[in-house]
This record gives structure tokens, C-alpha cells and sequence, in this order.
């Protein structure tokens, strides 16, 4: 197995970098990968020193083929820094495995994403392979598809990525005359749409928004794991996008997935589990939003 390249886009957080540096050292295939590293420079003067911890680490790293840093000169912001970086590697390379730096893997991880790219290569209906699987109270499959793309973990050929369009306005228009918005949202169960809407409006810079809906448009599916590799460990509020959250909390697989290809359809039973989970993020019980107000005025109190 020739492995593909591995994107790492960082900014600012050192614990959260060495976090999934750490665990990427413990992937059977680290050693035979090569580490592309995406560090984008301050927003505000008051980051810059954080930049640069995380900048001086990277630089320290080994346990990988080989590692490439690119600093960003000027502030990308994470949906710019992501598009590019992938964008310019997958044309060089033709694949990629895409991680932010909040992003905790299996040992396992490397290995799934690498053998569900070279399984699923030219299989023109498949979009992307995911490591992190939502967590659903429902058994699932060793593996799945689900129609669209996600964003936490997950590998790409250049083929797919070329149908990421950037326009948000001309994703919705197409969502919007093909009378599938409903769809896109899970039958009504998360905002979806609403996310795109607020994307155009300049309300969120998603990227992440748009590859799901460029994919889910052109009617390619993702293959998920029925056990996730991925943990996402930047629920503490320390991301660009997501507050304090514990909702994505999963524990992660320490045993491989069993790769074995499978026809490429939605698996209903498995979407019908995403879509619960779906409902209830955008349903969270009374409970639940006590707890999680509670942590925000706990971790960043009011001045």
C-alpha cells in the first residue's frame, strides 16, 4: 500500500496540535506517510504567540516519511486554509487525507482511510471516505454509505474534490429547483440549508457546508465506519465553529474496520440512525441545554 499524503490544517491550539500529532504517531502507517502540514498565521495580534508555539512544535515533529510545513504569511481562516490545502494536493497527488488539529485518531485510522481509497477508487459515485461515525444508539455495519460528504476525518481523490464548488449561492439555487432541501436536511431533522443560507449571508465561512452540499447535488455518497476512528476533541470551545459541546463524544474504535466493498448505495437503516442524531441536535432536550450554558459560564465566564 502506497499511503496517501496526510493534511493537517493547525492554527493556534498547541494542545489540541500535539493532541492529534500524538495519536497520528500511533497509526500503524505513520511511518510510511507523508505529513502536509497547513498553518495558518494570526487573525489579531493577540494570537500571534500562540501561532508560533504551534509553528515551533511542528517543526519538532517525526515519526512520519516525511513532514512539510507551510505557514500561512497572512490569515486564511480555517474554510479558506482547508480548500486551498487540499485543492493543491490533491492536483499534485490525486488523494489526500484531510485532519483538523482538533481531530483525535485510532492507531487504525491511517489504514481504513487508505484502504477505502484504493478499494473505492474508481467508483465515480463514491465522494470521500470518513473516519468518524456519529454517535447513534443503533448497531451499525462495519461500513456504509451515506449520500453526501462530512467533515471530520476523511479521505478524497482529486476526482471528487473537483466537484467542490465554493459558490454557496449556486449550491442552494440547485438545492432549492431540485426541491431536495428537505433531503439535504435529514427529512427536516437539522438546518441544513439553513447552514448554507447563513454561509452566503456571511453569518459562517463553512467549508464544510459546501463540500457536503456539492457532493449531496451531484448525488455521491461517503462510506462511514460502523465504529469511528475519530474523536473530535474540540468541543471545549476552543474552535472556530463549534462551542462547548459534548454532543459528538464517541469512543473510539481500537480494533481495525473490516474493509470489504460493498455496493455502492445509502444504507437506509444507518441513515435512518444518522437522522435521529440529527433531530436531536437540533432538538436538544431541556436538560441538555442547561448542562451545556452551565459549562459555557464555567469555561468563559461573563467579564
Amino acid at each position: 500500500m502506497n499511503p496517501a499524503p496526510l493534511l493537517l490544517f493547525a492554527y493556534n491550539r498547541l494542545k489540541h496540535t500535539k493532541g492529534t500529532i500524538e495519536a497520528l504517531q500511533k497509526n500503524n502507517l505513520a511511518g510510511a506517510t507523508e505529513l502536509f502540514v497547513f498553518s495558518d498565521n494570526a487573525k489579531k495580534e493577540i494570537d500571534q504567540a500562540a501561532v508560533s508555539e504551534v509553528r515551533n512544535y511542528i517543526k519538532t515533529v517525526k515519526g512520519f516519511k516525511e513532514v512539510y510545513i507551510f505557514e500561512r504569511d497572512s490569515n486564511f481562516g480555517l474554510g479558506k486554509n482547508i480548500i486551498d490545502g487540499v485543492t493543491r494536493i490533491v492536483n499534485e497527488r490525486g488523494r489526500a487525507i484531510v485532519l483538523e488539529d482538533d481531530l483525535i485518531t485510532s492507531p487504525f485510522f491511517l489504514e481504513y482511510i487508505n484502504q477505502g481509497l484504493e478499494i473505492y477508487e474508481n467508483e465515480e459515485t463514491v465522494a470521500s471516505i470518513h473516519g468518524y461515525c456519529y454517535p447513534v444508539t443503533k448497531k451499525l455495519p462495519e461500513t456504509f454509505f451515506i449520500r453526501g460528504a462530512d467533515c471530520l476525518g476523511w479521505g478524497v481523490w482529486k476526482r471528487s474534490w473537483s466537484l467542490f464548488e465554493p459558490d454557496g449561492n449556486k449550491l442552494l439555487q440547485k438545492l432549492v429547483d431540485s426541491k431536495q432541501t428537505s433531503l439535504f436536511d435529514y427529512n427536516d431533522s437539522y438546518p441544513f440549508t439553513q447552514m448554507l443560507r447563513d454561509q452566503i449571508a456571511g453569518k459562517n465561512n463553512s467549508w464544510a457546508i459546501r463540500w457536503y452540499a456539492s457532493a449531496f447535488i451531484n448525488n455521491k455518497f461517503t462510506l462511514y465506519p460502523g465504529r469511528s476512528l475519530v474523536f473530535h476533541a474540540g468541543g471545549d470551545g476552543s474552535g472556530t465553529n463549534v462551542g462547548i459541546d459534548d454532543v459528538y463524544d464517541v469512543g473510539l474504535s481500537f480494533t481495525p474496520i473490516k474493509m470489504t466493498k460493498l455496493e455502492v448505495r445509502q444504507n437506509e437503516e444507518a441513515y435512518k440512525a444518522f437522522e435521529q442524531f440529527q433531530y436531536k441536535l437540533s432538538h436538544p432536550p431541556l436538560l441538555y441545554r442547561v448542562r451545556r450554558k452551565l459549562k459555557q459560564l464555567f469555561i468563559h465566564p461573563a467579564n
